[in-house]
């Protein structure tokens, strides 16, 4: 079927109110649009740029848990964290206690997306591994006594305090099985041919409008984007994160979301969706010639520390992945004595690689700044 023609569905009459029943998307889709196939076209390129550019990175895997940092703070504060990178990378401890329970949802998060891949190796992308992720996303924090790892069994809705004044209200909980079912074989089935980007922004509008869980819905349908793109070997990393997109045009992204629902506009939802692709694969490879720059200048940096330069070296590599750190952590992850970490740190701190971040001359906290500036400022 050509998506313009795509028919998004009904609304069912319940008891007191009207719940929308989302026609099936398990279908061949095409596009006769010249505008939709020319994004398809760019996007798609910018993807596979993506893609190859991280195969050649050296120790790109040291990369990789900021990228999963950023997507948990941005995922989250979309809907409604207030924490930032640097907290995120801190300890518990470390924070305020008003702080404390947002840290905690973000940090379930990065708990969920790492889970998620390394499941993937053993597990299609299915309605189990979906829950299996919403169990580990909701465990201990705000809404984990809403049916964690589990599709709800009662009716939800968006927007607004109760049904009667809601924004949206999504299907009635009796049809959840069916059509989560309806999703996991359009994701899955190879025969159907439907390019792969056309496919995952169809699967995401749907997922979202069926609203599966009582709480979370919103990071695991963003969270399916990377899991469809690594499971379909589109990405070979998990470095696709589209959250930051949708949060920098949070008004659009639920405008065209809306749009599909009462207006028949898949088109227009995936033409949003693919500038979103494009945007954010230009960023990412923005972001890594970056991160190769930094890391090629603080390597010739720390040259002049000679006899110490091994060590350097580890310190420097482990930066990559733990940027805010302190000195008992630096000598138990390199094995060294807390006072040959501290003659170290003293030495990245005057090279101007280290910034002491807490004014304290007992239990400092420090920050790889310009690394983590790359993230904050991209």
């Amino acid at each position: 079927m050509d998506i313009s023609h795509y028919h998004s569905g009904h609304f069912v009459k319940q008891i007191a109110y009207k719940s929308f029943s989302p026609s099936s998307i398990c279908q061949e889709w095409v596009s006769s649009d010249s505008s939709l196939n020319a994004l398809l076209s760019e996007a798609n390129r910018y993807l596979g740029e993506l893609n190859g550019f991280s195969q050649v990175i050296p120790d790109i895997d040291f990369f990789i848990k900021m990228h999963v940092v950023k997507e948990a703070t941005t995922s989250s504060r979309i809907e409604g964290t207030q924490t930032s990178i640097e907290e995120a990378l801190r300890k518990r401890d470390d924070l305020s206690p008003e702080k404390r329970n947002d840290w905690e949802e973000v940090q379930n998060y990065i708990a969920a997306m790492n889970f998620a891949i390394s499941s993937l190796e053993t597990l299609p992308l299915s309605s189990r591994l979906l829950r299996n992720i919403h169990q580990v996303l909701m465990q201990g924090v705000r809404g984990e006594h809403k049916q964690p790892g589990e599709f709800r069994n009662s009716q939800n809705w968006i927007g607004g305090v109760s049904l009667a004044d809601a924004v949206f209200i999504p299907p009635h909980h009796t049809q959840i099985a069916d059509l989560m079912s309806d999703l996991e074989i359009f994701l899955n089935e190879d025969s159907l041919q439907v390019p792969h980007l056309i496919k995952i922004g169809m699967a995401h509008y749907q997922f979202e409008t069926i609203h599966p869980f009582l709480d979370g819905n919103g990071r695991v349908g963003r969270l399916l984007i990377t899991l469809y793109l690594v499971s379909k070997t589109l990405l070979t990393k998990p470095i696709f994160y589209l959250s930051d997109f949708f949060e920098r045009n949070r008004n659009l992204y639920y405008q065209n979301l809306t749009s599909v629902r009462t207006q028949n506009s898949m088109l227009q939802w995936l033409k949003f969706f693919l500038v979103g692709v494009i945007e954010t694969s230009q960023k990412a490879v923005k972001t890594f010639k970056e991160i190769i720059l930094l890391r090629e200048r603080t390597q010739k940096n720390i040259l002049v520390l000679n006899k110490k330069l091994l060590n350097a070296q580890k310190l420097l590599q482990s930066l990559y992945t733990e940027p805010i750190t302190n000195i008992a952590e630096i000598s138990q992850n390199l094995g060294i004595s807390y006072q040959t970490a501290n003659s170290l740190v003293k030495d990245f701190v005057q090279l101007g690689i280290l910034i002491e971040s807490t004014g304290y001359k007992r239990n400092r906290i420090l920050e790889y700044k310009e690394y983590l500036q790359i993230f904050t400022n991209s």
